[in-house]
């Protein structure tokens, strides 16, 4: 039996990156960078005032003492108002000597002006102003390519773009950048026995579910999933749909692929296409899976259970790392926290247990808490139901067979995007 960091280093190693595509930065938030993007031009562009006051020559009031906050002297106390600069202005013009003009933030700054004295230090003056404090050269002003010079790397490849990674995009002019795309997950159903679900089942028949949780599960985890649904028919028909979605796809989910009826005629169509393992993991529940590479491109292929709990686990552990690895995130596993357990929770002896789980705060201790849904005493391990009211998965190493109430616990923290 394979252990699931094993497994882990296993699946994560096949990570396959999309070719690069250009689009644009409205769309490229999460998406690494494919090129290294360089500024056209310097930022700021021009000289401007960093605050609303007025443009003046430092040694016209008092900056040549060098102290910001040194008082003026009677010679320097008032200054003539030329003028008013509103941001966004194109109109050139010149400060002389003694002389001072009303800017605005963002205004560019009039030729020979050096400073800007903000409104706060001087009486507000519409004619003439008085300073109140002295400003050195260069206070209150931010200076063409203080930000960025031309020529600088504004991105750099390999980079996860963020928010402020868009806006440096932004500020250098570029409407559109090269990426690496969301990985491409198709996700197909296999069983007699499932039926979709605007169709009402027969005796023996259900609903298919797992598709429609891990077609979720894959687009919260960054991914442009494709929900083919249920392949049903003879094996041709069933090889042809593959074959289409490893043409299409960077990572395939057959869900209903292992450990039921059908799972051994799907099994043999995939060894047509490449090798898949369908090796034990030792992993609770969730233990009976199948990975393999199919296809000339090498597509990673993950084959699960019919139960949409063991699924759902497989996804947590080792298909959403193989996503995030794709996206070229860091961090690809969840955060783990440590919490109190408040009760009794099984676990497998010789298997790493995930146990979905509710996850709380102490109102007054802020100490992390946390309660086991599945593998409680009296839970059953299989239903949904309680899958969908946690929020969180405790982590059970494989030498452990029991947590009990206060013991402290590794807990992956469910949160979208976490």
């Amino acid at each position: 039996m394979r252990s699931v960091d094993e497994q882990l280093k296993l699946v994560t190693g096949a990570a396959v990156h999309p070719e690069p595509v250009r689009i644009s930065i409205v769309d490229a938030l999460g998406l690494m960078c494919a090129e290294e993007v360089h500024a056209a031009a310097s930022l700021p562009g021009f000289s401007q005032a960093a605050i609303d006051g007025y443009a003046v020559r430092a040694v016209d009031v008092g900056g040549e003492r060098g102290l910001g906050n040194s008082p003026v002297t009677p010679l320097e106390k008032s200054l003539p108002v030329v003028g008013e600069i509103a941001a966004g202005s194109q109109q050139p013009l010149r400060l002389q000597p003694r002389q001072a003009m009303r800017v605005h933030t963002g205004a560019p700054l009039p030729t020979l002006a050096d400073a800007v004295l903000p409104l706060s230090w001087s009486d507000r003056g519409r004619k003439r102003v008085v300073p109140s404090r002295a400003v050195r050269s260069g206070e209150f002003v931010r200076k063409a390519g203080d930000d960025i010079s031309k020529g600088d790397i504004v991105v750099s490849a390999g980079a996860v773009l963020g928010p402020s990674h868009i806006g440096l995009l932004a500020a250098a002019g570029r409407s559109k950048v090269l990426v690496y795309p969301r990985p491409r997950v198709s996700i197909i159903s296999v069983g007699p026995e499932l039926v979709d679900v605007n169709r009402q089942p027969s005796l023996g028949q259900v609903y298919d579910v797992n598709s429609y949780s891990l077609a979720a599960a894959a687009r919260e985890a960054g991914a442009d999933a494709h929900r083919v649904g249920i392949a049903a028919g003879e094996p041709r028909k069933l090889r042809e749909i593959i074959e289409t979605q490893l043409i299409r796809s960077e990572l395939i989910i057959i869900s209903g692929a292992v450990g039921g009826s059908s799972s051994q005629y799907v099994r043999d169509i995939l060894q047509q296409l490449g090798d898949i393992d369908t090796s034990r993991v030792a992993l609770h529940p969730g233990s009976v899976q199948g990975f393999g590479l199919l296809g000339p491109n090498q597509i990673p292929v993950f084959l699960t259970p019919a139960n949409p709990v063991s699924t759902l686990v497989i996804f947590e552990v080792f298909i959403r790392p193989l996503i995030r690895s794709c996206l070229g995130k860091r961090n690809v596993q969840r955060r783990v926290v440590r919490a109190r357990a408040l009760n009794h929770v099984n676990s497998r002896i010789g298997r790493r247990g995930y146990i979905r789980s509710r996850l709380m705060r102490d109102a007054h201790t802020q100490d992390y808490l946390v309660e086991g849904l599945g593998g409680a005493t009296g839970a059953p391990a299989h239903l949904l139901a309680g899958l969908a009211e946690a929020n969180a998965m405790i982590r059970i190493p494989e030498d452990v067979s029991e947590i009990r109430p206060g013991d402290i616990v590794d807990v992956l923290f469910l949160a979208a995007g976490r």
